[in-house]
């Protein structure tokens, strides 16, 4: 299996909703945002893993953040570095967090320090929200949340953006972008995420309150994209944009996420509009 092959199955088995959108990316964005989207899934299942204690959590995570701040490129990435400080919990962390460093060096080279900076710096606030044990009282503090986990994300995907296209998108739409879909998130995995003794909603709110931040993120978002007309920024961000609206009213009628057929319907309805 070439290492393209892996990755492709990798993503295909961690994300059905951002495997197709990452698949059909021309070569070298598809590359970048596979790592990058890779790494960060990497560092998520240490924060949601349900085994490993909060003190284990935010040592590993700042482990990860120091070496990735210690890289400097590809061709010199220090992968046994990593292996070793996933040594003592290698039986209880999935494989895509285990091989974090081949999803960092799989990106372009000229792009890829800019991927493991924004890894390293949510690595970082992810550890903050373990020890504050992810409370979330304000909308200030959901704000706060949702831009460390997903918010910066959106940033970064404006950076290789004008690193492949030379054309630089919004970034405060970007960051709505982020938030949007991080919302998205929380409404889909709030039963699993109430039973492990953690509540992202804000102090007070209901279903319909987190709805409505929800679409309010994704509308300001999707205001700027019908400004874009290239191709690929219709797997870019147009596409995650109608999954994540498909994947609310989804929820609304009661279903747990969206059917792969449901899916694939989507992105044909998308690419024809």
């Amino acid at each position: 299996m070439s290492q393209h092959e892996d990755v492709m199955d990798t993503l295909r088995a961690t994300s059905r909703t951002f495997f197709i959108p990452i698949f059909h990316l021309p070569p070298g964005l598809q590359e970048a945002v596979a790592s990058a989207y890779l790494c960060m899934r990497a560092i998520d299942e240490i924060e949601d893993h349900a085994e490993l204690g909060k003190h284990v959590k935010i040592r590993q995570l700042h482990s990860i953040s120091q070496l990735l701040q210690a890289q400097s490129d590809v061709d010199t990435f220090t992968r046994n570095e990593f292996s070793a400080a996933f040594s003592r919990q290698q039986d209880k962390l999935p494989a895509v967090t285990l091989r974090l460093a081949e999803w960092a060096c799989y990106a372009p080279k000229s792009i890829a320090p800019r991927i493991w900076d924004t890894t390293a710096a949510m690595a970082e606030r992810m550890a903050y929200w373990v020890a504050k044990n992810w409370k979330i009282r304000t909308e200030a503090d959901l704000d706060s949340y949702t831009y460390s986990v997903a918010g910066s994300i959106g940033l970064l995907l404006c950076d290789i953006w004008a690193w492949f296209a030379g054309e630089q998108l919004s970034r405060s739409h970007a960051l709505h972008f982020g938030r949007g879909l991080q919302a998205v998130n929380i409404l889909r995995n709030r039963v699993d995420d109430l039973a492990r003794g953690v509540d992202f909603f804000p102090v007070g709110w209901t279903w319909e309150q987190m709805y409505h931040y929800a679409y309010r993120q994704l509308s300001l978002a999707e205001a700027y994209t019908r400004t874009l007309v290239s191709d690929s920024t219709m797997y870019f961000i147009k596409i995650p944009l109608a999954l994540a609206y498909a994947t609310l009213d989804a929820l609304k009628r009661g279903e747990a996420k969206l059917s792969r057929e449901a899916v694939l319907q989507i992105i044909q309805d998308t690419n024809n509009t």
